[in-house]
């Protein structure tokens, strides 16, 4: 008996095939009515997916996945490429050719973008830092069939297929819920962010400062410093706030650039004093944490992003599979006594 196929769709249901695409595997761009009216003439004809097919045509006509993540700050998107390029390694059988065109840093990811859709890719993973500017370069990708995948920090409002984070609200809040156990009621915190137009860092202030407030008695968020990912930035700012504000207590870093305010602590002598909550884990953070100026960190696992991004196209180009709307990671909490546990820590001599 001969396979029902997409063609085969698109003809009873009177729609083009790439509609039918669409609502086989959940994707925007099609009403709700035609969705289900191409789903159920799917059932009715017993369609399925042929992934040996599939993957033969991959081997005769390579598959391109474009990834634009930046290049600083190397300590967490490094990673984030070891977990791209390793899963792309294991496909490399499938005809998968990665187009690899990095960020300078995050926000600056428009040109490299651009130049991604003009290569003729399939499939884009990138980190949007500004969604307003990236959001119509997505929603182009999509029309013309190119699935995005955003990674760490999201486009809540473009088309995008998918998005591989850690929920950064739920992140934030977490920080929040353990810095009120480390902090008497009525204690003074202050966040130090990347830059307010990331997603992922708004998200993550608001979380925290919603939590906290309702997790330690009388407990305030005195002040939000946006450090544009910036080391001297984030050095000078931190120095100011500690010297200004001496009833601090503790301070939550969103973004993985920690170091320069745990610099800023040990100037000012308040290293033990002033509870620091950090972001995620690399190896120059280890003295930190032995010394006791970092409390803990709330981890990401950037490796898992990348690789879970890469593998979630791979499967949706060259079996079909359906890509889910969002993927979110469980995030851990690292304390002294387990960061060694951590790839980034236990992968290096």
């Amino acid at each position: 008996m001969k396979r029902a196929g997409v063609h085969q769709i698109a003809k009873l249901a009177k729609v083009s095939i790439g509609t039918v695409d669409r609502a086989l595997h959940g994707r925007p761009g099609i009403s709700e009515n035609t969705r289900k009216k191409v789903l159920r003439i799917a059932r009715e004809v017993s369609y399925s997916p042929n992934p040996a097919a599939r993957a033969l045509s991959v081997g005769r006509a390579s598959i391109r996945i474009g990834v634009c993540i930046p290049e600083e700050i190397h300590f967490f998107y490094d990673q984030m490429r070891a977990g791209i390029f390793d899963e792309a390694r294991r496909e490399n059988g499938l005809g998968i050719d990665l187009v690899y065109r990095p960020a300078t840093g995050l926000g600056e990811e428009k040109r490299e973008i651009t130049k991604l859709l003009q290569s003729g890719v399939n499939a884009i993973i990138v980190t949007p830092g500004n969604p307003q500017v990236i959001t119509p370069l997505i929603d182009r990708a999509e029309k013309d069939n190119v699935r995005v995948v955003c990674v760490t920090t999201d486009a809540r409002g473009s088309q995008r297929s998918s998005a591989v984070c850690v929920d950064p609200e739920f992140s934030g809040r977490l920080a929040a819920e353990l810095m009120a156990k480390l902090l008497p009621p009525e204690s003074e915190t202050a966040i130090v962010t990347g830059m307010m137009t990331t997603e992922e860092h708004q998200q993550k202030t608001e979380g925290f400062r919603n939590a906290f407030a309702q997790d330690c008695p009388g407990g305030t968020t005195i002040a939000v410093l946006e450090a544009h990912e910036s080391e001297k930035e984030s050095y000078e700012k931190s120095c100011e706030l500690l010297a200004q504000h001496k009833e601090l207590r503790g301070i939550y870093v969103n973004t993985v650039n920690s170091l320069p305010v745990c610099r800023a602590l040990q100037r000012h002598k308040l290293a033990h004093r002033v509870k620091l909550i950090t972001t995620d884990l690399f190896r120059q953070m280890v003295p930190y944490f032995e010394r006791g100026t970092i409390a803990a960190s709330i981890y990401q696992d950037p490796y898992l992003q990348g690789q879970t991004a890469f593998r979630m196209l791979a499967d949706h180009l060259c079996k079909g599979a359906a890509i889910p709307r969002v993927h979110y990671l469980n995030p851990a909490i690292v304390l002294r006594t387990n960061l060694l546990l951590f790839r980034e820590i236990s992968a290096q001599d």
